[in-house]
């Protein structure tokens, strides 16, 4: 029974750091879950509740962060909500091309909805670069984060 719990964790929280980067998955909250198993699985001996907390509120951040970050490269350029949209497309189609569609397609979803928007091509590539930065910067901090829950939950679990 434990190994499976403790196999449970580990897919939970393996799949919670590639949601950091796939947009389909729920990175963050998969992780906690996970993390909050391990805590359970060892009836909350090592990983008490302040940093369960700690955990939880790091797992809300991400969210924040992702809205805030994302939002903020799209409205330095000019971007408006079709452009955003259009990225956030972009992206879920451009997991079905791997790498290259993560990387490209955020771009090339972002330019399509200023496009469609402005009817402005210099406009819409202006947006599509300051939507895709904000994305990046935004999963670069939700994996940072994610990270960061991990490694406060090993010290409290062997400190």
């Amino acid at each position: 029974m434990m190994t499976v719990l403790w196999v449970a964790v580990v897919a939970l929280v393996l799949v919670g750091v590639a949601g950091t980067v796939l947009p389909a998955l729920p990175g963050a909250p998969l992780v906690f879950l996970g993390l909050l198993l391990a805590a359970w699985a060892d009836g909350f001996q090592r990983v008490g509740w302040v940093s369960l907390l700690v955990l939880a509120l790091l797992t809300l951040l991400t969210f924040v962060v992702e809205v805030v970050v994302t939002g903020h490269g799209a409205r330095r350029t000019g971007a408006s909500g079709k452009a955003v949209l259009g990225a956030t497309v972009g992206t879920i189609v451009g997991i079905f091309f791997g790498i290259p569609g993560l990387i490209a397609g955020p771009f090339i979803g972002a330019v399509a909805g200023e496009f469609l928007a402005t009817r402005d091509l210099a406009q819409a590539g202006k947006a599509g670069v300051g939507t895709w930065v904000g994305l990046a910067f935004g999963v670069a901090a939700k994996v940072a984060l994610v990270f960061t829950m991990i490694g406060i939950f090993v010290a409290a679990y062997l400190l």
